[in-house]
């Protein structure tokens, strides 16, 4: 037994720490970028190719992709069961045979991140500084502190958000330019071949080699203003003379802020199956090296820290852990009121808990809510084994005889009940790790834990508990005052159930008829109750995601984001928040914005995060221009998809025009529904657009090919990026747009021209194309398995579950006449939902039929399983009421208390039909004689281990501490599933015992045994 001890002492240091299993699924980004292409460019030209290649790739749930402005993301996620290396060397392959197929200029190429963009950040930190220009702020930023934290064992992803990566940017004066007969592809043939970095070779002498340098790079804005056009009349035409070069940003679209204050933000991403805690804390170990080495003018602060509230989370588990120990060894010691023999039992609690931290460490587990809330209950019940043992060794005891022949007669005769006990509820857990996807990734770790607590519970009680017994347990021929009074209470309860147990006998029939009623009450509340996946956690984070008009400007997107940053910052439950605004190269549009909300510690606010979003929506919808959608951010993301809200709704379609009409549709239909809140779409499409029409009969007079008309557009309009110089740690671009000034008007184009490759001449634009700004186009592409897709994004309101959610936008559908080319599908955790909804009846019948089975070999019957299993209908109904008296849904976790009920609450079923089995066949009892004798015998035993039970289930039905909310169900599940069985079973499972206890004799061939008439018996060692 000290090896059990000793096994769990070394190995719990060594535990991670993490908020759930590891259930991550294995997802891929890709990122390529065509800086100025359109959304339907990018769609067309870079993700539709790429789509292609990955859709041939074995093992994908879900490929996603959004085109921006320049930019095109593509999410792959594969099956859990796929290795995230060997599906990244496949992405590879897709990525280079789609090579030729992809455009030349495209910049950044396509690469790839291990990472899940839908994950919530697990470290954001701003960086930012009052003497420092940003520019310079970014520089460090990500040379110094993106560049390291990314090497960090477990970061998938670094993101530098409102990024102000330096660089220069040459501004050209339209009509300087065309005074001069140059054009804007000039100038940029000028800027690419004015720097260069190649390599010049050496001089090698006789005696001395000389490396060859040259002043061929230009790194500084006054450089690029000297670089020479053209000559005029001898004269040279350099870039100041049509414009200028200055120092700033390489976008200047995008914004970062730091509450109110402009700063960078370096947002930290996992990768899938990295650990939080482990990953958070090496970064940390590095940071004050890494902040010594930039200017101490530059503050780097943590705006959001995922590892908090997990520690906070995991440190209230384990005080409710040690909670519900003191709470069970109260329970034993109030009902045997013996410190000696109580203490016999107690000894069982720790073994079995070390036993199973070290099977969790030799399995790969780590300490999270699940695994410790798997050892919190298991402490009701793997005292169990001990308090049944004890118990009967105790009654010889008291009945005279001496401690040695007591422990072995009571061990003897209780063996095979504990026995029975711990393998049919290891039993319960078997489906449980034969199942896959998400449900059994989370319920292979509760298993195994809860499983492993049995298993030493059962070896310990059955040689630890008598060994301890024989030597420490005496009769106590005298009793105190406390003694006495527990003793009339439990004498009265006693004395209250024979007569009722009396009366249930007396009147099988009506007993029976409750029993059948309680079966049938089962399967309707079941169906009845509203469902859910996850209970939503309040994690000390929000996320907000802010949208304007598709038409607003990035400057004005900047005022409005300050402004509801300075609206969020009044709210006293907010500690710090970061945001940021604009593309930036990324899934979001130039109209977005995001919010990344750090709350105060959950003993510091008198409100949850979902009443804090409460109080902030009709704050945020006061500031006019721009909608605010905040959610509550979940430890557990299925899908890879960035959304407005917590659950997806995705419509797909081929034909475009259909799809926006239908989706448009069904927007309006679902922000109708009281079961939804937050109801938005990624349908980004009526943006304004500035059409281009070509004359090309025209254009070919001069020669002039439309790549020549884009490529001078994109030289006036697309910060494009023309050449590059190089430091030591970095390269930087050069950037060629018009002047300011000219960038935001239309009438621009008619100062624009194009160089005539027949004549030289410089040709005016406005010659060539027919500018029309009455049309509007998309802001964002998205497709979904390679077809066009809008999704809709909802959130639940307070007392809705997503199962009403999911039903009433179903409903809707068929309402609406929804055709049937749309394909209509739930997206991430609603659409897991809906696969563990499915599974939910076969996971438990599954498990009602391997305990069914593991009983049959037990009692080598095909009818005494029966009467076990019929004490389970009373604790589901307990189960379905105590939830929704809560205010709860049954979900994933309230499924786990029912699972687990199985196993716990048939216990009492088994001390019955075993006692009465041995009294009819050892000493001849009938049937109802030995029944009852059982139900008078064990009636204590029954009472205690349900109360210890019980009590294991209280502190997690009434915790309020960090992670709570997910810990609630499975308390509210286990304490009205045990109470409402206790009061049912004590009086149907001997009448159903009744029963087929006659069936079976009616199939052996038997004769029918007649209807016994209780006449009393007197059991006198139940008095």
């Amino acid at each position: 037994m000290a090896a059990f001890a000793f096994s769990g002492l070394v190995s719990f240091p060594f535990l991670p720490v993490a908020p759930l299993p590891q259930v991550d699924f294995p997802t891929i980004q890709i990122t390529a970028g065509l800086p100025g292409g359109s959304p339907e460019t990018m769609a067309s030209s870079v993700a539709a190719p790429l789509e292609r290649q990955f859709g041939q790739i074995a093992g994908i749930t879900q490929m996603t992709s959004i085109s921006t402005l320049g930019s095109t993301t593509i999410v792959l996620q594969f099956e859990l069961n796929r290795n995230i290396d060997g599906a990244a060397q496949d992405v590879q392959g897709a990525i280079t045979a789609a090579g030729k197929q992809l455009p030349l200029n495209l910049f950044p190429p396509p690469t790839y991140k291990k990472v899940n963009p839908a994950d919530s950040p697990i470290l954001i930190l701003s960086a930012r500084s009052d003497a420092l220009p940003l520019t310079q702020v970014d520089d460090y930023a990500d040379n110094i502190l993106a560049q390291q934290i990314s090497q960090v064992q477990g970061v998938a992803q670094v993101t530098i958000a409102g990024e102000q990566k330096p660089s220069v940017r040459v501004q050209i004066d339209p009509g300087k330019l065309s005074s001069t007969g140059l054009t804007l592809e000039d100038v940029r043939g000028s800027l690419i071949t004015a720097t260069t970095t190649a390599a010049k070779g050496t001089l090698n002498g006789n005696q001395s080699a000389f490396t060859i340098a040259a002043n061929d790079q230009l790194t500084k804005p006054d450089q690029y203003d000297a670089v020479i056009l053209a000559y005029r009349n001898g004269a040279p035409i350099r870039v100041k003379d049509v414009g200028r070069a200055v120092e700033g940003p390489t976008d200047e679209t995008v914004a970062a802020y730091e509450k109110t204050q402009r700063s960078v933000l370096l947002i930290v991403y996992k990768q899938p199956g990295a650990n939080v805690i482990d990953t958070v804390d090496q970064i940390k170990a590095r940071l004050p090296a890494l902040t010594a080495t930039i200017p101490p003018t530059i503050k780097v602060d943590t705006i959001l820290d995922r590892t908090i509230t997990i520690r906070a989370s995991v440190e209230d588990v384990e005080f409710t852990l040690a909670l519900t120990i003191v709470l069970v060894v109260l329970v034993i010691l109030a009902f045997i009121r013996n410190f000696w023999v109580t203490l016999i039992p107690t000894i069982t609690v720790p073994l079995a808990l070390f036993g199973s931290c070290a099977v969790i460490y030799l399995l790969g587990f780590s300490l999270d809510n699940l695994s410790l809330m798997a050892l919190t209950i298991a402490v009701g019940f793997v005292v169990d084994d001990a308090i049944v043992v004890v118990e009967n060794i105790y009654r010889h005891v008291e009945d005279g005889v001496e401690p040695f022949e007591a422990a072995v007669r009571g061990a003897s005769e209780i063996g095979f009940t504990v026995i029975s006990i711990s393998m049919s509820l290891i039993a319960v857990f078997i489906p449980l790790l034969l199942m896959g996807g998400i449900i059994g990734r989370l319920f292979r770790e509760f298993a195994l834990t809860v499983t492993a607590s049995i298993a030493v519970s059962a070896v310990v009680s059955l040689t630890l508990g008598p060994m301890l017994a024989a030597r420490f347990m005496r009769r106590q021929t005298e009793h105190g005052r406390l003694f006495h009074a527990f003793e009339a209470v439990f004498d009265a309860l006693l004395a209250g159930y024979r007569r009722t147990l009396d009366i249930a006998l007396a009147h099988q029939r009506i007993t029976l008829a409750v029993f059948l009623g309680t079966l049938a009450l089962t399967g309707v509340m079941f169906i009845e109750i509203p469902k859910g996946f996850f209970p939503n956690e309040d994690t000390g984070l929000i996320f907000g995601l802010s949208e304007a008009a598709q038409d607003v400007s990035p400057k004005e997107m900047m005022r409005l984001q300050e402004e509801l940053a300075a609206v969020i910052l009044r709210d006293p439950d907010v500690a710090t928040f970061g945001s940021n605004m604009g593309s930036g190269g990324g899934s979001n549009t130039t109209n977005t914005g995001r919010f990344f909300i750090t709350l105060k510690p959950r003993d510091q606010r008198r409100v949850n995060a979902g009443q804090v979003i409460t109080r902030l929506r009709p704050q945020l919808a006061a500031v006019k221009g721009a909608n605010v959608f905040l959610q509550i951010p979940q430890d557990i993301t299925v899908g890879g998809r960035l959304s407005r809200g917590q659950y997806q709704y995705t419509l797909q379609d081929a034909n475009i025009s259909e799809l926006s009409d239908w989706s448009q549709r069904m927007l309006e239909k679902m922000k109708t529904l009281p079961q939804l809140a937050d109801v938005s779409t990624d349908l980004l499409s009526n943006a304004p657009q500035l059409t281009v029409t070509i004359n090309r009969d025209q254009a070919a007079r001069f020669g002039i090919t439309p790549q020549l008309i884009d490529d001078t557009l994109n030289d006036a309009f697309g910060q494009r990026q023309v050449a590059q110089f190089y430091t030591q740690i970095n390269s930087y671009f050069v950037i060629l747009e018009v002047t300011p000034q000219l960038q935001g008007l239309p009438s621009t184009l008619e100062r624009i021209y194009v160089k005539s490759p027949l004549t030289g001449a410089a040709v005016p634009l406005s010659t060539l194309v027919t500018v029309d700004d009455s049309k509007v186009g998309p802001l964002a592409v998205s497709h979904q398995s390679q077809l066009p897709a809008v999704t809709l994004s909802f959130n639940l309101p307070p007392n809705i579950a997503l199962g009403q959610a999911v039903e009433a936008i179903r409903d809707a559908a068929s309402e609406i006449g929804k055709p049937a080319s749309i394909i209509a599908t739930f997206q991430g955790n609603a659409q897991a939902f809906e696969t563990s909804l499915a599974s939910e009846p076969a996971l438990i019948a599954a498990a009602l039929v391997v305990v069914y089975i593991i009983l049959g070999m037990l009692y080598e019957s095909f009818i005494h399983p029966l009467t076990i299993l019929s004490t389970l209908p009373s604790a589901g109904i307990g189960a379905l009421l105590a939830l929704n008296f809560g205010g709860l849904d049954l979900s994933v976790i309230g499924i786990i208390g029912i699972i687990l009920l199985i196993g716990i609450v048939k216990k009492n079923g088994i001390m019955l039909v075993d006692f009465a089995i041995t009294a009819e066949r050892d000493r001849g009892l009938a049937a109802v004689d030995a029944i009852r004798e059982a139900c008078l015998l064990r009636f204590r035993p029954i009472l205690m281990t349900t109360a210890a039970a019980m009590l294991a289930g209280v502190p997690l039905m009434l915790g309020t501490g960090t992670g709570s909310e997910l810990r609630q169900p499975l308390g509210y599940a286990m304490v009205g599933g045990l109470a409402f069985s206790q009061i049912l079973t004590l009086y149907t499972t001997p009448v159903v015992y009744l029963y087929l206890d006659r069936l079976q004799a009616w199939l052996m061939g038997k004769p029918e045994r007649r209807l016994e008439e209780f006449k009393g018996v007197h059991v006198a060692a139940a008095e």
